[in-house]
């Protein structure tokens, strides 16, 4: 049943991300140049809406809790986040989008896929030099901290209800979303 459901979900997004225009590398990028901001709102807009329904099936308990953990924040993160930004900037591609780019039969995402499962390859041999000679993945600023209460053990910044923080931060979102023009042309 799950990895139906997996299934199912997987194809939806993938099928909402090529409706969405995110599938063609070069919405992506005129995206990042700030000249048709349409991908912008259509993402910021689905944070907003996912933030909302995440956080409102936690606070009403058709979400249960034990399936949201925190991660710990480590100097690793930051420089993933970095090398994912540059292959997106460069390639047009996040590893959602160029996935479903490849379903979509577009040759430039296979290259794409195949140098990730290339890189996530050699990340996998040199981890363990990786973890052992530097401090990439040290906990920082406090390691697993959460923005607002959540309920649970971790140490948290703010003093508010964290699922109403989520849901005024989805609101925000979609506040966002509706406010940014389609292109700063």
């Amino acid at each position: 049943m799950e990895l139906s459901l997996a299934i199912a979900l997987g194809t939806l997004f993938g099928f909402a991300l090529n409706r969405a225009g995110a599938t063609n590398p070069e919405n992506i990028i005129n995206m990042l140049r700030f000249t048709d901001l349409r991908l912008m709102k259509t993402i910021l807009f689905a944070i907003g809406v996912s933030s909302i329904v995440l956080f409102g099936g936690l606070k009403l308990g058709f979400i249960d809790a034990g399936h949201v953990s925190i991660k710990a924040a480590h100097l690793g993160v930051i420089a993933g986040g970095a090398l994912l930004g540059v292959g997106f900037a460069i390639a047009g591609y996040c590893p959602g989008t160029g996935l479903a780019a490849l379903a979509t039969g577009r040759k430039d995402a296979l290259f794409f896929v195949l140098g990730g499962f290339a890189g996530a390859f050699a990340f996998t041999l040199s981890y363990g030099w990786l973890k052992a000679n530097t401090s990439l993945f040290d906990s920082i600023l406090g390691g697993k901290v959460s923005l607002a209460e959540t309920g649970s053990k971790y140490e948290h910044l703010m003093t508010m209800d964290g699922t109403m923080l989520g849901i005024l931060l989805g609101l925000a979102f979609i506040g966002i979303a509706i406010a940014v023009p389609k292109s700063l042309r």
